[in-house]
């Protein structure tokens, strides 16, 4: 859920997502992604446009905010309880943001948390999942999976989906 950008949305990760969907049989959404980008002048472009839309700023409001803040638990603004037990959760695993001003309930920092946790404390991770993601993750995958005008965010919401279930 980074924004796409050359460094890493390039021929390797499209390689990647391409395997990864063979893997997981999702036949349907790799044919659509690559007739997508076929079509496509400039596909990282579209992307990042698409990503800008959803996430960043849309007009009159962002159409899916990634931010716990927004979804659970709150008044729809950010920074709200969650994101503070959010950073509470880390802190007790001993995960820190790069920069204090980051917003800990932002769905990056959420994911890549939970990746470390997959490799080191299960229950953790668990726990994490059940009472802080897979809550406001629900509203705010069925936001994007309604709005999204491009496939590639409904295979991602659908991919994270598949993954955190996974580990409930």
């Amino acid at each position: 859920m980074r924004y796409p950008d050359a460094e890493w949305f390039n021929e390797d990760f499209w390689s990647v997502l391409l395997n990864l969907l063979d893997e997981l049989q999702w036949q349907e959404d790799k044919a659509e992604l690559i007739r997508v980008k076929a079509g496509s002048k400039d596909f990282l472009e579209d992307v990042q446009i698409e990503h800008t839309r959803l996430f960043i700023n849309a007009i009159p409001h962002v159409v899916a905010a990634p931010y716990a803040s927004v979804h659970y638990k709150g008044d729809g603004t950010l920074y709200g309880i969650i994101a503070e037990q959010t950073k509470k959760f880390y802190r007790e695993k001993g995960f820190a943001l790069a920069k204090e001003s980051d917003l800990p309930d932002h769905i990056v920092y959420e994911l890549e948390f939970l990746a470390i946790l997959a490799n080191e404390d299960h229950e953790g991770q668990k726990k994490f999942l059940r009472s802080l993601f897979t809550p406001w993750f629900e509203i705010f995958k069925s936001k994007v999976l309604e709005e999204a005008h491009h496939p590639y965010y409904r295979v991602v919401m659908n991919l994270i989906d598949f993954f955190t279930r996974e580990e409930l």
